[in-house]
């Protein structure tokens, strides 16, 4: 193999498949980055067997040439030293040509490196996915699907099933739901599918937040292909294979509540900065409660008290209170990351009672949800 190719387009591609490379694999060529040249350009692939990674560099690309290949061919190479190696060559243009042994040499400027490497034949093979279930998604759309919902999954291994998103598709409709058993999260989209089952799958938060980190924001479609076992995501030059989760993901829409007691309207950004400030003193207790009161004249109190270091008490007017008074507690770091998730100016908090879930919606949306339960504090 002997190729030329411009250092940015190399580092990019590297950086890409890193996020699949683990160093602790028990299949040892996993921890190496697999790289093949043919005629149409150059692949790099990265696996640690629950996502494989795929990065693409085309030879010519709308007239424009990005790399030359002088000799096809293949080899693996140790991903940690190669990513280090490519991110540090001096040159605008790296050439790379493996010799006798797998012995590869990678030529930048005046910095030349010989790199022992192995035999791509002996590299696991990528699933061969048959690619009849297609949906599409805008890139940056799935990006907002993904940190909508991805940070409530559970990191505890108790439920294995938790620490994945359940994806739902139907007539056009895509559902992700997250939950840990303490708070839950839900976002819907229209999506362009020619499926016409149902599916319901549940696809690790771990691969949906490394996915997350190379989709572009941009309205580019993402083809996403859906198998048995695995979920296929493929943008114009990458390929992201992820397994999915065994098991059936729980019903969750009992959960939640259908009617509500207390409803109030506040400024999202004024309530965030509130329950940050009480969240202060609330950290350091081991409890990270704060405690939320209503009153009738549109006033809500917010307070956190922590009996070794003190406490923090706040009034905030709501635009609309309906229903009974209430208090109720619950975890700052829930709220909070259920207030980043909503997008909107205003937010919606419903309440069904001090010890029943309660939901964050953006008024007028439908498309997003957040429940958190309450905290016994008496």
């Amino acid at each position: 193999m002997q190729v030329i190719v411009p250092k940015n387009k190399l580092v990019e591609s590297v950086q890409d498949v890193m996020k699949a490379v683990s160093s602790r694999t028990t299949i040892p060529i996993l921890t190496g980055i697999k790289i093949v040249a043919t005629e149409e350009g150059i692949s790099l692939t990265g696996s640690d067997s629950d996502i494989s990674i795929k990065s693409f560099i085309p030879a010519e690309e709308n007239g424009t040439i990005h790399a030359e290949i002088i000799e096809p061919g293949s080899i693996v190479l140790q991903a940690r030293f190669f990513s280090d190696i490519v991110r540090k060559l001096p040159q605008d243009k790296v050439e790379m040509k493996v010799e006798n042994h797998f012995l590869t040499i990678i030529r930048s400027g005046s910095a030349e490196f010989n790199l022992h490497g192995l035999d791509a034949e002996e590299y696991p093979r990528l699933p061969e996915i048959e690619e009849q279930n297609v949906f599409k998604i805008p890139s940056d759309l799935l990006k907002t699907l993904i940190r909508q919902t991805v940070f409530a999954v559970s990191v505890s291994e108790t439920r294995p099933i938790l620490t994945g998103v359940n994806w739902r598709l139907e007539n056009g409709e895509l559902t992700c739901i997250a939950t840990d058993s303490h708070r839950l999260a839900l976002r819907k989209a229209k999506v362009e599918t020619n499926i016409s089952e149902a599916h319901n799958v549940v696809i690790p938060g771990k691969s949906l937040n490394e996915l997350n980190k190379i989709l572009d924001e941009n309205d580019d479609l993402v083809e996403i292909v859906i198998t048995e076992n695995q979920v296929l995501f493929k943008t114009k030059n990458i390929l992201f294979f992820s397994r999915l989760l065994d098991g059936n993901y729980p019903d969750t829409s009992r959960l939640i509540p259908m009617e509500s007691k207390t409803d109030i309207v506040l400024d999202a950004k004024d309530f965030l900065q509130a329950i940050d400030r009480a969240s202060l003193l609330a950290r350091e207790g081991r409890n990270n409660v704060v405690k939320l009161t209503t009153f009738p004249n549109g006033k809500v109190e917010i307070l956190s008290n922590s009996p070794e270091i003190g406490k923090v008490v706040e009034e905030i007017h709501a635009k609309n209170v309906q229903g009974e008074d209430l208090k109720i507690s619950f975890s700052a770091k829930y709220m909070i990351d259920a207030l980043k998730a909503v997008e909107g100016s205003e937010i919606r908090i419903s309440f069904t009672g001090a010890m029943r879930p309660f939901l964050i919606r953006v008024p007028e949306d439908e498309t997003v949800l957040q429940l958190i339960l309450p905290v016994r504090t008496y």
